[in-house]
């Protein structure tokens, strides 16, 4: 896992972009391109966290930047949120896949990936202090909120960060980000916007969950 010599303390999201290209703390790096961090504003007053890259960030090395990406413009559009004004990131800042053929399928981070990607994450929330917080899909709900927490039943429900600090996993160890009054509002993915089989219905509700996020800014 990352030590303090490898992820800086420091608020410059320049230096920790610089650092994380040199992640080594789990074994994503050895077949991804690059690592893929954050982008945005450092002032940024909504940032959104996702799961991991996909094939298309892999390759550019910018989050959101595939289908689920464009997606996800035109829903934060859709519900009112200027997307320039926004810090979009991952949990997983490296690609983890699967061939087939010559496809590269994403797959799902495990536990121990995540883990070692955190206090990447956490040095992120630290940098920008976003006055809302937006988790897309379980992976990042969890890494954010913890595993018992459900974006089924909680999504589009402004939580405050204060109630969720202790049992969160970024957290662990010497204490979590200094997110003060930040709210936190889970939801989907765009990704499984993109799978559903009535995808106008996954989307109206991926923006109505959005739109939840307007009034916290």
């Amino acid at each position: 896992m990352p030590d303090a010599a490898t992820v800086p303390r420091t608020r410059s999201l320049t230096r920790l972009r610089a650092a994380a290209e040199h992640c080594q703390a789990c074994d994503l790096y050895r077949d991804a391109t690059q690592t893929v961090f954050g982008a945005g504003p450092r002032d940024a007053p909504l940032m959104l966290v996702g799961e991991t890259p996909g094939d298309v960030e892999d390759r550019e090395g910018r989050p959101f930047a595939g289908p689920a990406g464009r997606l996800l413009d035109r829903a934060l559009a859709d519900a009112g949120l200027d997307r320039d004004r926004a810090y979009v990131s991952n949990a997983v800042k490296h690609f983890r896949f699967h061939r087939e053929g010559k496809r590269r399928i994403h797959e799902k981070p495990d536990a121990g990936q995540i883990a070692a990607c955190r206090p990447w994450l956490r040095a992120e929330l630290a940098a920008v202090r976003p006055r809302v917080l937006v988790v897309l899909g379980a992976t990042a709900a969890a890494t954010v909120l913890g595993r018992s927490f459900r974006v089924t039943e909680q999504h589009g429900q402004p939580l405050e960060w204060a109630d969720h600090a202790a049992g969160s996993p970024l957290a662990e160890p010497g204490g979590g980000p200094p997110l003060g009054d930040t709210m936190v509002v889970a939801t989907v993915h765009p990704s499984a916007v993109l799978r559903s089989r009535d995808r106008d219905a996954a989307y109206a509700g991926f923006v109505a969950d959005l739109r939840a996020v307007a009034p916290l800014l």
